[in-house]
């Protein structure tokens, strides 16, 4: 696994976002990058997945690309492969953008699982939690009204960077769901987050409005990734009979 950049803009905030439960981190990523000016300044190379990309609108789209938005300064890792078992590897890249970029904070963005006790307790689906490993981010968190995530069992890269985010400022942002689909009224709800934490301005709105038009996108997007990972699983064996 590899980092390359184009350009090196410092004081960044990073935001990744990667295929997980009820795709909350994708689709918020997109989102965004749909609805602020980003510019491509760099990819992740990884020679394990399977050599696809989707094209979107006459555009390229990477399979783990890192894009930049100025009047922010904020960077953005969006990620449409699936990434199951290289989670402590982009880990380790992540951190390592983090460094080279002398970035601020990394937030992550996940959905997490909700119990059906918390339904019955009025804990609503896409109700949005969050986990720092800095004091003053808590601080932050806390006068915007949004609560500490006390119990809950996190998966992929958001774990890996829980763990190995020690020197880094992190932030994750979570959003309880109870379904694996996907679910863009939980996404809205943390694009509302992120924007009254970083003051994006950024309308959530239109993905409430564009729920369904959103999630068939990125299904599409994701399906043609994992239909790519099949066909290079069935070729390995193919060429391990033959």
């Amino acid at each position: 696994m590899e980092l390359k950049l184009s350009k090196k803009p410092k004081g960044v905030t990073i935001v990744e976002g990667f295929p997980g439960m009820a795709l909350i981190g994708t689709i918020s990523t997109e989102y965004l990058m749909e609805h602020l000016e980003f510019e491509p300044i760099g990819k992740i190379i990884f020679d394990d997945a399977p050599a696809v990309v989707a094209i979107h609108e006459g555009n390229l789209i990477e399979p783990l690309g890192i894009y930049y938005n100025k009047k922010s300064n904020m960077v953005v890792i969006h990620g449409l492969n699936l990434m199951y078992g290289n989670e402590w590897e982009l880990s380790k890249i992540i951190l390592e953008l983090f460094k080279k970029l002398e970035a601020k904070e990394i937030i992550s963005i996940e959905g997490v699982g909700a119990p059906e006790q918390e339904v019955n307790e009025g804990v609503p689906d896409g109700s949005v939690f969050f986990y720092s490993n800095n004091t003053n981010t808590i601080k932050r968190m806390q006068k915007l009204n949004i609560s500490k995530l006390q119990d809950g069992i996190i998966m992929g890269i958001t774990s890996a960077l829980m763990v190995k985010s020690e020197k880094a400022p992190l932030t994750c942002l979570f959003a309880k769901v109870h379904t694996k689909l996907p679910d863009s009224k939980a996404a809205a709800a943390i694009i509302k987050a992120i924007d009254s934490y970083l003051g994006l301005d950024v309308d959530y709105e239109p993905l409430l409005k564009k729920a369904e038009e959103f999630e068939g996108k990125i299904k599409g997007i994701l399906a043609k990734s994992a239909q790519a990972n099949q066909l290079k699983e069935e070729k390995r064996r193919l060429d391990y009979l033959g």
